[in-house]
């Protein structure tokens, strides 16, 4: 028998007890794991294993030698190929294994035997980790088609656009039938012969044509990315500020409970927490946040007077200088005196920076030397005084300011060599009077200038016609001061939030509109109850931030979408925390000190405690000091008779006795004489009896003698 007949005869008594093996099992009820890549895996080692045996090679002539190896490694394929159909037949039965759903190549024990085999691993060694497919993980972000519970009473309805009225109609989906009803299509209407013109085509099914035209020209057009949603929480109250870094890795918030939280979407977990929150100024609500062109350094803007700018880590380093609020004229203070209403950093230079205050002026600052300002903007009134500057932005290129008024007025400077306040641009009835501008943003070109006010509009404004604006969208609560307005990163797309209404049921709202056609897009839904504030569609990771909140939470919502978007929110919601281990444990240090155990404590020395109770007068019970002259109150030469009505009547010459000059006992001895010659009641009486009076002489008489 030939070396090739050996291996054949091997490898069909291989299979053999392969087969007689998996019988065993199936007979003790041990199902075997179905994975058709273990046995294209297998089916491979065989067929090398055959090759090196026969060691067949390609002739001169290009033809394959044949041996019996070969046809043993041929039938072998056959009938592995029959295997793999019966295991595709079975797989398709097996579809509700979680593995075969995901795709991912690592079945569970659990899910393959039962009984006590789950428990045991099926290979030894370090076993694999259990990873979660990220459709899982996503998909428990998803957003609903009606996140909004109160948005679903109110319109339970579909949504259609209209087209010209630049808003959104809500309609019931069952509509009332005028007359007869319509003859009902046949399933086969291809088959069936038409005599005639063809028949009207229905309005319902023109609209629902129509709505699904609009639909994917919005989903391929505008790419919004709204699929799913994370939330970003730990404010007291409502988030009024927020500002990405330009990479996309840090985001800062900042709300009405005076803290700005900082959070990192690549050290942050699915946990969503805050790695640092500062507090800029102790009891004053958080205005604006922005980072700085480089991404090393933010300015945080509170309802203070002073704006503080803060390294990436969080740490302070400056403070800009307050002015002199007695000084009248603003261009001769050093800084503001009234609180700030918002701030911004130069979109190229790193060392200038914006701010706009209550005070009526909006200052350059130079960020190198905290102490110093560039420029003082005073905005154009019609009469003297002083209006607050609500509103306040940078041009994309940094050529150009934006001021929005308290009055409804927006003004724009082009920052050039000798510029002063004089606006360039002046749209003096840009919003209603009395009403605040919340948000003013630029064009990447220049030419257009979005304005948001309080007055529920939102306006576009073409800055070479300023007569008039292109558009103004209204029926737009907005309730906080601090209400934003942006562009798509395209500029194709224009988003802005809305505010509850104490009276309507509708929540917060994201609102889109088109640029170029100046039309609703779309209205999306973002909290049941709480006004939208603040939104950011960042470029680069093709994400919306927005926050809302009330006097009870604030929450920022990163929307974003699987498919479109990069980093971000992708990064950190896939990232599970890290598990605690045993050597996580740390028990509390005891330090155990001899001297101070009570046994070896020494008793405190007393001789502080006398000298301190010494000097006190009610401790030492120490008398009071003996006095010299005429007193007042019970004390004697308290006052020395410099009492100013005791001055004045002895200037004056009302006060003749000298009595407080003299000496008591030359007062009392000068009436001797005349007491002697005449006495009175006491003296007679004891006359007779009362021994002689003898008088000490005064030390001026002993002198003299």
């Amino acid at each position: 028998m030939s070396d090739d007949e050996d291996d054949a005869q091997e490898m069909a008594q291989m299979r053999a007890a392969a087969k007689a093996r998996q019988r065993s099992d199936a007979e003790l009820g041990i199902p075997m794991p179905v994975s058709l890549e273990s046995l294209r895996e297998r089916q491979q080692r065989l067929q090398e294993s055959a090759m090196q045996a026969n060691q067949y090679f390609e002739g001169d002539q290009g033809r394959v030698i044949d041996g019996p190896a070969v046809d043993a490694v041929k039938q072998n394929d056959q009938s592995l190929e029959e295997e793999d159909d019966e295991d595709e037949e079975e797989d398709n039965d097996n579809e509700n294994l979680p593995e075969a759903q995901s795709g991912v190549g690592v079945i569970d024990d659990s899910e393959v035997h039962e009984g006590l085999r789950t428990h045991f691993p099926l290979s030894f060694g370090k076993q694999e980790s259990k990873q979660t497919p990220l459709e899982a993980i996503h998909s428990k972000t998803k957003r609903s088609e009606a996140p909004i519970n109160k948005l679903d009473k109110q319109y339970p309805a579909s949504i259609t656009k209209v087209q010209g009225l630049g808003s959104i109609q809500f309609t019931s989906g069952e509509t009332a039938v005028v007359g007869p009803l319509r003859p009902q299509l046949g399933s086969n209407d291809e088959a069936e012969e038409i005599i005639g013109p063809p028949r009207p085509q229905t309005d319902e099914a023109s609209s629902e044509e129509d709505d699904d035209i609009d639909d994917e020209e919005g989903e391929d057009v505008y790419r919004i990315p709204l699929n799913n949603e994370i939330r970003l929480k730990g404010h007291t109250k409502v988030v009024s500020a927020i500002a990405v870094d330009p990479t996309g890795s840090r985001v800062l918030t900042g709300g009405y409970d005076y803290v700005v939280r900082m959070y990192d979407f690549q050290g942050m977990d699915s946990r969503l927490r805050s790695f640092r929150q500062v507090e800029p100024s102790e009891g004053h609500q958080i205005r604006a946040l922005s980072w700085s062109p480089t991404a090393d350094q933010f300015l945080a803007v509170t309802g203070s007077a002073q704006a503080k700018i803060y390294d990436r880590d969080g740490f302070t380093l400056g403070e800009f200088v307050k002015g002199d609020m007695y000084i009248r004229d603003l261009k001769n203070t050093k800084g503001h005196i009234s609180g700030l209403t918002g701030g911004h950093w130069h979109p190229k230079d790193r060392e200038t920076a914006l701010t706009s205050s209550e005070d009526g002026s909006l200052r350059i600052w130079d960020v190198t030397n905290f102490k110093t300002q560039k420029q003082v903007i005073k905005p154009k009134l019609a009469r003297p005084g002083r209006v607050s500057v609500t509103a306040c932005t940078w041009g994309l290129d940094g050529k150009c300011v934006a001021g929005g008024l308290a009055n409804g007025s927006v003004q724009v400077w082009n920052v050039k060599p000798g510029w002063g306040s004089r606006p360039d641009i002046f749209l003096e009835k840009a919003h209603e009077a009395g009403d605040d501008v919340t948000g003013l943003c630029f064009s990447a070109d220049g030419h257009t200038l979005l304005s948001r006010s309080t007055d529920s509009t939102l306006k576009v404004w073409d800055l070479r016609q300023t007569r008039s604006p292109l558009k103004a969208f209204r029926d737009l609560p907005n309730s906080y001061a601090q209400t934003t307005v942006s562009f798509s990163p395209d500029e194709r797309l224009i988003l802005t939030g809305t505010s509850t209404e104490k009276e309507g049921n509708a929540g917060g709202l994201l609102v889109f509109f088109d640029k170029e056609r100046l039309e609703l897009v779309c209205r999306v839904g973002v909290s049941a109850n709480h006004s939208v504030v603040c939104s950011v569609w960042h470029p680069r990771l093709n994400q919306i931030l927005a926050t809302t909140g009330d006097k009870k939470e604030g929450t920022t919502h990163v929307l974003y979408d699987p498919a479109i978007s990069e980093r971000g929110a992708l990064v950190c919601v896939a990232r599970a925390p890290r598990k605690k281990s045993d050597q996580d444990f740390q028990a509390k240090p005891v330090v155990h000190n001899p001297h101070a155990l009570p046994l070896f404590r020494d008793e405190p020395s007393r001789k502080r405690a006398r000298e301190k109770a010494r000097t006190d007068p009610k401790k030492s019970k120490r008398p009071d000091l003996p006095v010299t002259g005429p007193g007042f109150g019970g004390r004697v030469g308290t006052t020395k008779g410099s009492l100013l009505t005791q001055y004045l009547m002895r200037e004056g010459g009302m006060i003749k006795e000298t009595w407080m000059d003299e000496d008591p006992r030359e007062a009392i001895l000068k009436h001797a004489e005349a007491a002697a010659n005449d006495p009175f009641y006491i003296a007679p009486a004891y006359a007779e009896t009362q021994p002689e009076t003898i008088f000490q002489e005064s030390d001026e008489e002993e002198k003299e003698t």
